[in-house]
């Protein structure tokens, strides 16, 4: 492509979103930039600490049971309270509890703090997604999602390069130097991002008003929760990258570093890939996109089982890579369009979950598979998981309402001159 093509493509990537999701989009570079803890928890709890595998095992999935129970909460302050405000108590508690958990020696202490870490780094999704849908035209809120996706992975794929070599000075300065990022993030939504919560209509008879929709009424929302429930079963697919995948490497006798390289591939890709495939898939059918991701996704990790060296474990990491750059973006679409503008919140706390229970069962899944079965059968069943997925799509999406559109401004329409009436 020549440069005026690319700037043409750039243009047309980034044109026509308003000034406050770019502010939001910043805040949440930032936010990553700085998510140095999650990359090297494990290390820090084994190798400085001194603590089992098995400990730093139950950490990790206290901070992910700290996410599922925060998602809920969270998504019911994001309509109650505002997006801003959630966003902000979720940002500052973060900040606060990741430089506590940095003191913390004691390992009572370093669980129960990571478990509060979890849940309020968790919290602030929700608000976010929720205020995207309020902010950003309806035809453009795939292409946003998709921007944020991409600066969610190009901040964290600086920010577990730098990890290495933070941990390498101080550990402790990997936990304060996260806790000044995130709240530098605070500062910023702060002074920037302004509230977009709809404002309360008074409904017409019938119709559900804000205080119509609670978490009840989110569960018996049964297309919604079918996808929520497909989603679950797409992330454990693609959590099995960060789970499955280093240790069916390990057995085969590649090390860490052959892992790294591996799983680096999925991060240049999101990198390079995810604007310009979301130009080509953003005007064409969800559900034609959420079946072929899932069934790349599940294939794509079936392929492992036949990987045997760096190359061709790199090649699957390409397939599934793939179904996660279309998946992610068109599926938040989805919930989006599922959802009462008065109640996104909730429905964006209840979608979250569904990733935070698979971080929390992915972990479990793969243990439990690789030592009874060995790791082929655990690739198997993410076909299985891909197929069953791709199906459940078929069958919800049919009949899907028309995603709403912005409605152009009306004509202007002249004045009728003045008639004058005739004298009686």
């Amino acid at each position: 492509m020549s440069v005026a093509g690319l700037r043409k493509a750039a243009h047309e990537t980034v044109a026509g979103l308003p000034r406050e999701f770019w502010w939001l989009w910043t805040s949440t570079l930032v936010n990553r930039l700085g998510a140095f803890v999650a990359t090297f928890m494990a290390l820090y709890l084994t190798m400085d600490r001194g603590y089992s595998a098995s400990y730093a095992g139950l950490v990790a999935a206290l901070h992910g049971l700290g996410g599922v129970v925060s998602s809920l909460g969270a998504g019911v302050m994001t309509d109650r309270l505002g997006r801003r405000p959630t966003m902000l108590i979720a940002q500052l508690s973060t900040a606060v509890s990741v430089a506590v958990l940095g003191f913390m020696v004691h390992p009572i202490a370093i669980a129960g703090v990571a478990f509060v870490v979890g849940m309020a780094s968790n919290a602030s999704r929700p608000a976010v997604q929720a205020m995207m849908a309020d902010i950003v035209r309806p035809e453009d809120r795939v292409r946003a999602f998709s921007l944020n996706y991409w600066a969610i992975n190009l901040g964290f794929a600086v920010s577990s390069a730098g990890a290495g070599f933070i941990a390498e000075y101080s550990y402790l300065a990997g936990f304060l130097g996260e806790a000044a990022m995130t709240l530098g993030c605070a500062v910023l939504v702060f002074l920037k991002v302004p509230e977009s919560r709809p404002d309360p209509v008074r409904a017409p008879a019938g119709a559900r008003t804000p205080d119509d929709v609670r978490l009840s009424t989110v569960l018996r929302d049964g297309r919604f929760m079918g996808v929520v429930g497909l989603s679950f079963l797409v992330a454990l697919i693609f959590q099995q990258g960060y789970v499955g995948l280093p240790v069916a490497m390990g057995a085969d006798g590649l090390s860490s570093s052959d892992f790294g390289t591996a799983i680096a591939v999925n991060g240049v890709l999101i990198v390079v890939l995810q604007i310009p495939v979301t130009r080509f898939i953003r005007h064409r059918d969800p559900r034609r996109l959420l079946i072929i991701s899932s069934v790349l996704a599940g294939y794509g990790f079936g392929l492992t089982a036949f990987a045997g060296s760096v190359g061709v474990y790199a090649l699957t990491v390409c397939v599934w890579t793939l179904a996660e750059i279309v998946n992610a973006p068109t599926q938040t679409g989805i919930v989006v369009q599922l959802s009462p503008a008065h109640g996104r919140g909730r429905y964006q706390g209840m979608y979250t979950m569904s990733w935070s229970a698979a971080a929390l069962v992915a972990p479990l899944m793969s243990g439990v598979v690789i030592d009874r079965y060995g790791a082929d059968w655990l690739w198997g069943t993410c076909a299985v998981l891909g197929t069953v997925a791709a199906l459940g799509y078929w069958l919800l999406m049919r009949k899907l309402p028309e995603p709403e559109r912005s409605q152009p401004p009306a004509p202007a329409v002249p004045a009728t001159p003045a008639v004058a009436e005739p004298a009686a």
